[in-house]
């Protein structure tokens, strides 16, 4: 599930933790960078876990107007195809994530009112009322509610967004990219799988651990001689009066031209000029496409970088 996009979000987050603070335990402060990634591993499970915790609401929903005193006919047979929905079903009987979540405890029980808004937001869509008034409907069908749910509700939804940061300081900037991994395993899903269907792993890619570790520490190990390239490059800038987050994506995106194999320098730029976009100043990106462009012309020059 966390893919280079991620680990270079989550890496220039916590190397400016680590030069922004008093301490400076290299050893620590990687630890708290590969927990950061956990943290956003676990984010991926609580948003998987939105799907039984809305049908548990729904369903409650459904008991207590059934016995209501003055129930009405709809009240005592309600459209039941939401609660039954295959795929939100298949999901709560998932083994991997009743794993996750009896490991770890993560869970919306903390969130009624949460779930609550949630569940109202989605009774009132068109793409809600639309799947229950159908005519029929199939498992494919019951996935894209799901990742419809997904797509249009919860990535805008500010009030998320608080529940969120109120739980972890790590979620602050996940939870667009996590929705894609959810989205990304709603369309993964098969039937056939049952509650074996595996979920996404932590890491895409077995390399993409040491990948984050070589990335991380080399930014910090060799951060000296990275700003010493960086002030030749800048010539005309006073370093002490650049944005320090410009420094430090400048630091990891030379970290992963220079030490890390396997990566297009043309790749690595376009991704680090994409974070100064957004975590930076307004002009930080046109100003990390030029250093980053005269770098890598001098290292070139003088016969020090070889990758394409």
């Amino acid at each position: 599930m966390i893919n280079r996009v991620l680990i270079r979000i989550k890496a220039v987050q916590m190397v400016y933790a680590y030069y922004q603070s008093a301490s400076k335990d290299l050893v620590k402060a990687e630890k708290e960078f590969f927990h950061s990634l956990e943290k956003s591993y676990e984010l991926y499970h609580l948003l998987l876990l939105l799907v039984p915790s809305l049908i548990n609401y729904a369903e409650q929903r459904m008991d207590a107007a059934r016995n209501k005193y003055l129930a009405t006919e709809q009240d005592k047979n309600p459209n039941r195809r939401f609660v039954d929905n295959a795929f939100a079903r298949q999901l709560l009987q998932n083994k991997a994530l009743i794993h996750y979540q009896n490991n770890t405890g993560v869970s919306w029980d903390a969130s009624e009112a949460y779930i609550k808004s949630l569940y109202e937001q989605l009774i009132a869509q068109d793409f809600y009322l639309e799947y229950m008034q159908a005519e029929s409907v199939d498992y494919e069908a019951d996935k894209e509610l799901w990742r419809k749910i997904f797509k249009r509700l919860l990535l805008p939804d500010t009030y998320l967004w608080e529940v969120l940061e109120e739980q972890s300081i790590y979620w602050n900037d996940d939870l667009e990219i996590v929705l894609t991994f959810v989205i990304k395993t709603i369309k993964r899903f098969k039937e056939s799988e049952g509650a074996e269907q595996a979920l996404l792993p932590m890491f895409k890619e077995a390399e993409d651990k040491q990948y984050a570790s070589n990335l991380f520490r080399g930014c910090i190990l060799h951060g000296s001689n990275y700003r010493e390239l960086i002030e030749q490059a800048a010539k005309n800038w006073d370093l002490e009066r650049l944005a320090a987050m410009d420094l430090m994506i400048l630091q990891l995106a030379l970290t992963e031209i220079l030490e890390i194999e396997g990566i297009p320098v043309n790749v690595s730029m376009n991704e680090y000029i994409d974070l100064a976009k957004s975590y930076s100043t307004t002009k930080s990106h046109v100003f990390v496409n030029g250093i980053l462009d005269q770098v890598v012309s001098d290292q070139r020059a003088k016969n020090l970088l070889f990758k394409p």
